[in-house]
């Protein structure tokens, strides 16, 4: 079990009254959440509705989901589940491990989830504050550790903005989604992380700009 589907079941154990809840019908709710987000995209999805999909009252839903960001966020992470953050002793091995373990969750459904998403971060800003703090963040720190060990290592010159480096592949692959409808299936993330990902990564960093 990932560490999104036991962050969901620790947080959907106690209602917002205190009161126990039962845990066991999550799963449900967040597959509803899904397959609607997918077929009708987040503008137009609504607790109503995934109640109905899950049959169950809508006041279940709130009990443990105060609104459809933090719902549609948390059953976004138990389909990606939790990136594996390989320790190879080579940063290429890692990136090339984190692309695996990236793509292994992916799929049509995950594509169909993704462009459902995109449209709604752009406008919706609660939504974009939970899909960044619940979900993009875990994420980039797993990049960050990657790149931190390299630098230890020394296979990263010291200087880079590694922010700006664990925010790469994740455009990359949302470039590839707007272009072909499709995440990018394994053998095409490993080809970014090396060819992309990795060069930038262990090439010198830039001069700091003097000139103001």
């Amino acid at each position: 079990m990932s560490r999104a589907d036991r962050g969901g079941e620790a947080e959907s154990t106690r209602s917002r009254g205190g009161r126990p809840l039962d845990s066991s019908r999550d799963p449900v709710f967040r597959e509803a959440a899904l397959a609607l987000l997918a077929e009708v995209g987040y503008d137009r999805l609504t607790m109503e509705a995934v109640a109905v999909r899950a049959g169950a009252a809508k006041t279940t839903i709130y009990r443990r989901w105060p609104g459809k960001a933090e719902l549609v966020v948390d059953a976004l992470n138990s389909l990606k589940g939790d990136p594996d953050i390989a320790d190879t002793g080579s940063l290429r091995h890692d990136l090339r491990a984190l692309a695996e373990s990236i793509t292994s969750a992916e799929g049509e459904l995950g594509a169909r989830v993704t462009i459902g998403m995109v449209n709604a971060l752009v406008r919706d800003t609660e939504l974009r504050k939970v899909f960044a703090d619940r979900f993009i963040a875990p994420r980039m720190t797993g990049f960050r550790t990657v790149f931190e060990r390299a630098v230890a290592r020394g296979e990263m010159p010291v200087g880079h903005d590694l922010d700006l480096l664990a925010g790469l592949f994740p455009a990359l692959a949302l470039q590839e989604l707007v272009s072909t409808g499709e995440l990018p299936d394994t053998r095409l993330a490993c080809r970014l992380m090396d060819e992309v990902v990795y060069c930038l990564a262990t090439a010198p960093p830039p001069a700091p700009d003097t000139t103001e």
